[in-house]
């Protein structure tokens, strides 16, 4: 099997001697000094991890306990939905070594709060962190613009027809996201048909083990022991893995329609150039690419909270190691010094955010005009 090349280096602008860097990290240190506080998640964070934790494994056992098929299907995809709030808490900020101090306390809880969803932490560890977050909407660095046949998303990209429509579409790319990584974007990774594998701390029989383990760990945990267990309830094997897709696709178009729109909206993309190199600097990079948003009116403020802190994506990938409980307080420290350094935050509502990724989404559908 002949492995995917490494991409070639590329390299930004300098930030050493950024004056919004400096003041931003000054302020940030002033911020969690003055609180008292450190970059990890606190007894409150963990709180609501735990409770994520028991209400995703009680939704479970009562799956389990279901007497017919419909109570089944309801309480199996809560489960799936909720897993996948858990992991929106937990595991995201893990692989950001966010969670705890300690990194292998964040590596085992990447593991255990994966299983329920199924992705390989491993791959998708290395695809977040190494290419979306260094790269974001840089042309073939960026695995998570990767080009496809359902979605147009960057202007570099070769167009098709059936772009025309994704505006329309998306959603069902959006709901199929999560099913297609782990049953055929994993694969890929695994077999070395991606950057990923490569770059991966587990190589030959022992990322293997790891893998498999996982992945069939996974499917005992979902398919096989609900579908052996309700069986003796007279609820055909069938009706397992169809709610387990539907609450896969379900978690997944919750997640996608509420996240991908922050690189979509108003946003620009890029190609390096022949040496390599972009333009400008990784911090004005983040605010080329990316956006906060917060729900509006304040009543729906929680939203944020359960999301975990996600929809204020920009703050996010300018602070990555930093756990979403701050994530208010320091988009609040860069709307105040953004513009004193000619940089342009923008903070949307969910509506604003729709409404730019449609019009994003139908920019992309159409044809390029030849010159």
């Amino acid at each position: 099997m002949t492995p995917v090349p490494s991409l070639p280096p590329l390299r930004f602008q300098p930030a050493r001697d950024s004056a919004f860097r400096r003041e931003l990290r000054e302020r940030a240190d002033v911020y969690l000094a003055g609180a008292g506080k450190h970059r990890f998640g606190d007894a409150r964070m963990h709180a609501k991890a735990i409770f994520l934790a028991v209400l995703t494994v009680a939704l479970y056992v009562l799956a389990l306990n279901a007497d017919g098929a419909s109570g089944f299907v309801v309480s199996y995809v809560a489960c799936l939905v909720t897993a996948m709030a858990l992991a929106m808490n937990t595991l995201h900020d893990a692989a950001h070594s966010a969670v705890f101090r300690t990194g292998w306390l964040n590596r085992v809880l990447i593991r255990l709060v994966s299983l329920p969803v199924g992705v390989d932490t491993d791959f998708w560890t290395i695809r977040h962190v190494h290419f979306h977050h260094t790269y974001a909407n840089v042309e073939g660095y960026d695995l998570d613009t990767e080009p496809n046949p359902f979605l147009r998303q960057t202007p570099y990209q070769r167009w098709s027809p059936q772009y025309r429509y994704q505006y329309l579409y998306w959603p069902v790319v959006a709901a199929l996201s999560l099913p297609y990584l782990n049953w055929y974007g994993d694969w890929l990774d695994r077999f070395g048909k991606t950057p990923v594998a490569a770059h991966s701390r587990l190589q030959g029989w022992r990322g293997w083990l790891s893998f498999l383990g996982w992945k069939l760990g996974h499917v005992a945990l979902v398919l096989a022991l609900p579908m052996w267990l309700l069986q003796q309830h007279g609820i055909g094997w069938g009706v397992v893995p169809g709610a387990y897709f539907l609450g896969q696709m379900l978690a997944s178009c919750v997640l996608v329609a509420l996240i991908l729109g922050t690189h979509w909206a108003e946003v620009d993309f890029f190609q390096p150039g022949p040496d390599g190199t972009l333009p400008h600097d990784w911090y004005q990079h983040t605010f080329y690419t990316a956006c906060d948003w917060t729900p509006r009116p304040r009543a729906l403020r929680w939203l944020g909270y359960w999301l975990g802190g996600l929809n204020l994506h920009l703050t996010h990938h300018l602070f990555p190691t930093w756990n979403h409980r701050h994530y208010p307080a320091l988009a609040r420290i860069i709307a105040e010094l953004a513009p004193r350094h000619g940089l342009v935050y923008r903070e949307l509502g969910y509506g604003q955010l729709h409404a730019s990724q449609q019009a994003f989404l139908r920019a992309m559908g159409q044809p390029p005009t030849r010159t």
